[in-house]
């Protein structure tokens, strides 16, 4: 029994060293310029054969990838929803979180937001019908029934204020904005927030 537990937990390790590689030469090198052999050199396996031991294929492992972080965000969401009250207040929560991803682990960001995930997974749902954005189009919701946010659609609200998020950070990623996230995340709050809020 022992021994069955210590091949899971090897198998385990090993799954996740693969998508540890995979997650940063996708996001250095990009998806299509990653080949399994640079992911099995990368993650330190036996040749192809030892990632194809735990992934049909390259899109599988960008599959596990987009799955794990989605599923990482949607309990961050859901941990900020049930510490904060008011819908500007989930959303600074959320927008926190982004920022600090995007200093802390950058690979991550690159994967959601420069990445065209659409090439890469395209029968992947679209992301507002994920579950950790589905819950963001709810907190637009809430707060247009407060009074906080704008009566827009909350896909409108979506776009005006993780349009000014997502291209801030996006700059940053790519280098465009030569200093860490946290330098612009006020800046970048504020106009977010107004282009959203109910004057």
């Amino acid at each position: 029994m022992d021994q069955e537990k210590e091949d899971t937990q090897t198998k385990a390790d090993a799954q996740d060293e693969i998508l540890l590689a995979a997650l940063k030469l996708f996001a250095e090198k990009g998806y299509f310029n990653t080949s399994l052999t640079d992911i099995a050199d990368a993650a330190g396996v036996k040749g192809t054969s030892g990632v194809y031991h735990h992934f049909k294929n390259k899109q599988m492992i960008a599959a596990a990838l987009y799955a794990n972080i989605f599923d990482s965000l949607n309990v961050s969401i859901d941990d900020i929803r049930r510490k904060n009250q008011k819908p500007a207040e989930q959303l600074r929560g959320i927008v926190d979180l982004l920022f600090k991803l995007t200093d802390e682990a950058p690979h991550v960001m690159q994967l959601l937001l420069v990445l065209n995930i659409n090439e890469i997974l395209p029968d992947e749902k679209p992301l507002l019908e994920t579950p950790p954005f589905a819950k963001v189009l709810k907190i637009f919701q809430a707060g247009a029934k407060t009074g906080e946010i704008r009566n827009l659609s909350p896909q409108l609200c979506f776009a005006y204020f993780f349009g000014i998020i997502n291209h801030t950070l996006r700059m940053v990623l790519t280098g465009a904005l030569d200093k860490k996230a946290d330098t612009y995340q006020s800046q970048t709050w504020l106009a977010a927030w107004n282009a959203i809020a109910k004057k």
